[in-house]
């Protein structure tokens, strides 16, 4: 096996897993345990991996970002269930903010029958709104291509002329230390001003978003009420035992 071959089997691993011993690796190479160690260190230096005892651990790189398609396709039954939870929070006669996102594209079929304004700054969303007949604002702004997300000062202009009664934003992690982030400073500064001009926020985060945090901090945990699914009993106790924090586990 070439070493491009085998080292890309021990990423897609960690990217799998987070953390895999030596022992799997080499059950999944085929390689010896010197090969692997050498994989490893190379790796590492690349800052691919970060090496720890009896194995590795998967280094996320908090300024890359995944792209809408990439997005699309990862936890998406637990996407599911957290955007149709998220749109029974929604009563008729409300103005909402849907954040660009794969996590609110999946709220809109759940909002189809139901009497509501909405804005968004994610072109992804406009053509399935129009689909289930929601009425719909969009925002300015420039285009960010990677995530369809409308960003930077006209977006936060075209949020300043709107009062929402709840607003829904992604994230791409969240914890108990740092609260919700994003890669992308400008990301991040539409998602405080949609919070800032709404009676209620709320952060759908499937559960590997847990304890990561990426480069642009949104803001502490408090500020937004966190809808979730699948976490550890631990970390529910921990979040549950934070009286400024509200969860909604599904």
């Amino acid at each position: 096996m070439l070493t491009t071959e085998r080292q890309s089997i021990i990423i897609d691993l960690l990217k799998e897993k987070q953390t895999v011993t030596i022992q799997e690796m080499i059950e999944a190479t085929n390689a010896s345990e010197s090969t692997i160690r050498r994989d490893l260190t190379d790796l590492e230096n690349k800052k691919m991996l970060t090496r720890i005892h009896g194995g590795a651990t998967w280094t996320e790189q908090k300024i890359r970002e995944m792209s809408i398609l990439e997005k699309s396709t990862k936890n998406l039954q637990d996407k599911k269930r957290i955007a149709q939870h998220a749109a029974s929070l929604v009563e008729d006669g409300d103005c909402i903010f849907l954040d660009a996102g794969t996590t609110t594209f999946q709220m809109i079929p759940f909002l189809q029958h139901k009497d509501i304004v909405v804005v968004t700054n994610g072109i992804n969303l406009v053509e399935r709104l129009m689909e289930h007949d929601i009425p719909a604002y969009l925002t300015g702004g420039k285009i960010k291509a990677k995530t369809s997300a409308l960003v930077g000062s006209q977006a936060i202009e075209s949020i300043k002329n709107y009062r929402f009664d709840k607003c829904f934003l992604g994230v791409n992690g969240f914890d108990l230390k740092f609260g919700y982030t994003t890669p992308d400073p400008e990301e991040a500064s539409v998602k405080q001003h949609a919070a800032k001009f709404s009676k209620k926020a709320y952060a759908l985060a499937d559960h590997s978003k847990l304890g990561k945090a990426n480069f642009a901090k949104i803001f502490d945990l408090d500020e937004a009420i966190l809808i979730t699914g699948n976490l550890p009993e631990q970390i529910k106790s921990e979040l549950n035992a934070m009286k400024t924090v509200e969860v909604i586990h599904i």
